[in-house]
């Protein structure tokens, strides 16, 4: 063919480009596996790029990212004159006139005359990063020969090149290539890069800003101005000077711009992965599943992803967990002092470090290596190394063992809180523990414990659909309760907390609020605890619940999230409502790409739930409710607000919790140890209004003192059916000694009697922080009051005077006791 062509140098033309045809279509279709991939005309036409996703509070603050390449793209109006003047400058001075390949530049490069930059122009590198050109998807079989595979992948970045010439303007090139180029500290595109570096937009950046964003580019870590401050600066000038050179930059600005330092201000968003965060973990779990069914990315695909979060209450709860955990640590420390923490149910002392050591992978790695060397294992376990640890002092850098560890961690205090709208199903508050750095299990969602207390709501709702009604009487005695346990006979004997019984008649409403054991147990029996399991299933509990006895007392393990999911239905007018923590996603152009609405079911009658309602608000009204710790926080009380909760202690005191209910918010809180056995020692150190309590109160004061949180003082709802039960019976105020500890305000699921050192300990002095009086609103009740012999409620102004009198002869009582 190639013969006819009598010009013998027209026809090595002819034959030189009919051998480029044929090897740019062989590097094109990937011939036999010899050249890899490349970008298809539909690649060209819909280039991707691996964008994370945002994530936002309600109120539209931006609080993290979900990222492989942590960038945020720009579009071309907001990407500043500076930052395209100094790129071309520096790494393309003939961008705007050639298609793709400076061959210009490609021949100072062959005989060593690229002083003036190298050959590879920025849509050649727009080609290498968009399409990874140099990656493992784009090697070929030619590829495993050295010198062959670099010029296979420049023929490849040149060809792209071309084609995306060929497809897009300048300004659409020069504004993919800042969007998808690496600036270091796994930071992607010049919006992320501004925000990290100066905490500011790409549109307010500084000239000299980005002069040094730009010079970063020819090696990130080398010119990196955090880490090499010195070799930045130089590259920055260098710049300065490349901007002078072509005319971008004058004379005068450039010399006054080079004598400028450095100054960086590191951006204040926290821009991690989900890793860092319990809430940005929770969202991730929370979204796994809608990512999956409807062929998303979280980590690529650049959603906008709108939490149901208030940010000003995630910021009061966050501040008041962290308030209240550094008391209840110091408490704890003091409690223990240099006595070990762990110890069973039965008060038998229990090695948990030894436990917990063997539970590590690396433990049986080590029998393997060192066999019958116990020695060599526990020199592992014991040699010292530089760690950094937890404090609430900020963390700090020590040399510990993996014993000295364990040993630590083994006695800290961890914590999970949930704040839920009822009406609408919206999660306002999650916190999942005190520092998801150091421990990342979350305490909301993840951790399961024992609900104590909490749980007997459920036993009292079940007495209310079985047609019983809130002034109906039990009385205060001993239960022996007889079931069935595998075919076997048993009998189970619950005691109060205080090991006693008063043999006074209580109505439901008092006796929920002062969670007495012996009531709930024998009002389990008489509804069914078959039933009370069915019942809290249907309010919102998921977890599985062993249907015995004790159910109402707390002995099954839930969470802090079906705990408050549950009680809303309670405040949500007998509506069920499965809480959601995402309201809406939308893509990079924010159109709305899933709205999300909560699942709802009513399951109790209006009546039902109001009147539930209104037995919450006995902690607080009925005397000896547990609830009465919140007068200690009068700012509560202000405008005639109600609150309703229920307190809750495990056994020996290691799970301690409180439900908080205002006409607004249902709030959950759980206090303990990860490790079980570490607990407190008596009611007075660990029980739920101890612990728990506060945390709520630090948290609703702040709301309720913020003008601007959204969250207002008032009543609970009042009742929009006929209410056809009798419920409106105020227990009387019974005299008793004041120098007897009451023996139902602290609720307990022990059954065992308290060792005498145990008892002797319970004083109502709080060891790690004195309780300070505070001046207590009018119309409420004082704090713990006993109660005391009326017919009828006692006036505010006789209440008042009781209280002081009780006071005086508190005071008189104790200066006797220490003569």
């Amino acid at each position: 063919m190639f013969k006819e062509i009598k010009n013998r140098y027209l026809r090595y033309f002819i034959i030189l480009i009919y051998f480029i045809i044929i090897f740019f279509a062989s590097l094109q279709l990937n011939f036999l596996g010899l050249f890899g991939y490349s970008p298809s005309r539909s690649d060209i036409k819909q280039p991707t790029q691996r964008v994370g996703s945002e994530l936002y509070t309600a109120d539209g603050k931006l609080i993290g990212r979900y990222y492989k390449e942590n960038r945020t793209p720009v579009n071309y109006n907001e990407i500043p004159t500076s930052v395209i003047n100094a790129l071309v400058a520096t790494e393309d001075v003939r961008f705007y006139k050639h298609w793709g390949i400076d061959f210009q530049a490609v021949g100072r490069a062959v005989i060593g005359l690229g002083q003036d930059g190298g050959a590879s122009t920025i849509t050649q590198q727009l080609a290498k990063n968009l399409y990874r050109t140099r990656y493992n998807k784009s090697q070929g079989l030619l590829a495993k020969i050295p010198v062959i595979r670099t010029v296979i992948f420049k023929f490849k970045e040149w060809m792209t090149a071309v084609k995306l010439e060929a497809n897009y303007s300048k300004n659409d090139i020069i504004t993919m290539y800042l969007n998808t180029v690496s600036f270091g500290n796994n930071t992607y595109g010049i919006k992320t890069a501004s925000r990290i570096y100066f905490d500011r937009e790409p549109k307010n950046l500084k000239i000299e800003e980005s002069a040094l964003l730009v010079g970063m580019l020819k090696g990130t870590t080398l010119y990196n101005p955090t880490k090499n401050p010195k070799n930045a600066l130089n590259r920055r000038n260098v710049v300065f000077t490349q901007m002078n050179k072509y005319h971008y930059l004058s004379t005068d600005s450039m010399v006054m711009l080079k004598s400028e330092p450095i100054t960086l201000n590191a951006g204040k968003l926290d821009d991690s992965s989900d890793g860092d965060s319990y809430l940005r973990a929770a969202v991730a779990k929370y979204l796994e599943k809608w990512c999956k069914d409807n062929g998303y990315d979280l980590y690529e695909d650049g959603l906008k992803i709108y939490t149901t979060i208030d940010s000003k209450l995630q910021k009061y709860a966050e501040e008041a967990v962290q308030d209240e955990m550094k008391i209840l640590q110091r408490r704890f420390y003091n409690v223990w002092g240099k006595e070990d923490p762990w110890y069973d149910s039965e008060k038998k002392k229990v090695d948990f470090p030894d436990r917990a050591k063997k539970s590590l992978p690396i433990y049986n790695l080590l029998l393997k290596k060192f066999p019958n060397q116990p020695d060599s294992i526990d020199n592992y376990f014991n040699k010292k190394k530089r760690m950094q640890i937890f404090t609430y002092k900020g963390d700090r850098d020590t040399l510990f063992s993996t014993m000295d560890s364990i040993r630590y961690y083994g006695k800290i205090l961890n914590t999970g809180m949930m704040t839920m709208e009822p009406s609408s199903g919206k999660i306002k508050v999650w916190v999942g523990g005190i520092d998801h750095k150091f421990f990342k299990y979350d305490h909301v969602n993840q951790a399961k414990r024992q609900a104590g207390s909490t749980f007997k709501p459920f036993a009292y709702l079940t007495a209310l659909e079985q047609g019983m009604s809130p002034c109906d009487k039990m009385t205060d005695k001993p239960v022996r309760i007889e079931y069935q346990d595998k075919g076997v006979t048993k009998y189970w004997e619950p005691k109060n907390a205080d090991w006693g019984n008063t043999y006074q008649d209580m109505s439901l409403r008092l006796a929920m609020a002062r969670s007495v054991n012996s009531i709930t147990a024998q009002l389990t029996e008489k509804v069914g605890w078959d039933n009370v399991v069915k019942w809290a299933h249907e309010c919102g509990i998921d977890s599985h619940l062993e249907s015995v006895p004790s159910v109402s007392l707390g002995s099954n393990d839930v969470n802090v999230y079906e705990m408050v999911k549950a009680y809303s239905t309670f405040m949500g007018k007998g509506v069920r409502t499965d809480p959601i923590l995402v309201e809406k996603i939308t893509d990079q152009d924010d159109k709305v790409i899933e709205d999300f609405v909560p699942k709802t079911k009513k399951v109790l009658s209006d009546e039902i739930a109001w009147l539930m309602t209104y037995m919450f608000r006995g902690g607080m009204e009925e005397p000896g409710g547990t609830s009465q710790a919140l007068w200690e926080w009068p700012n509560l009380f202000k405008k005639n607000n109600q609150i309703g909760g229920k307190t809750g202690t495990s056994s020996d005191y290691v799970d301690a919790w409180y439900m908080g209910l205002t006409k607004d918010l249902v709030t959950g809180v759980w206090v303990g140890c990860d490790e079980r056995t570490a607990h407190f020692k008596n009611g007075d150190q660990g029980e739920g209004s101890h612990t728990a309590l506060p945390i709520f109160a630090k948290f609703m004061e702040k709301v309720y003192l913020d003008p601007n949180s959204g969250y207002t003082y008032g009543p609970f709802p009042k009742p929009t059916v006929p209410i056809t039960r009798s419920y409106n019976c105020p227990s009387p105020r019974i005299v008793r000694d004041t120098a007897t500890v009451d023996t139902t305000v602290v609720d307990s699921t022990s059954f065992e009697p308290p060792a005498v050192e145990d008892q002797q300990q319970q004083t109502p002095t709080e060891t790690a922080q004195p309780v300070v009086k505070k001046e207590e609103p009018k119309n409420t009740p004082p704090k713990n009051t006993p109660p005391v012999t009326a017919t009828q409620p006692l006036s505010n102004k006789e209440e008042r005077e009781l209280k002081r009198k009780q006071r005086q002869e508190e005071r008189e009582r104790r200066k006797k006791g220490n003569e």
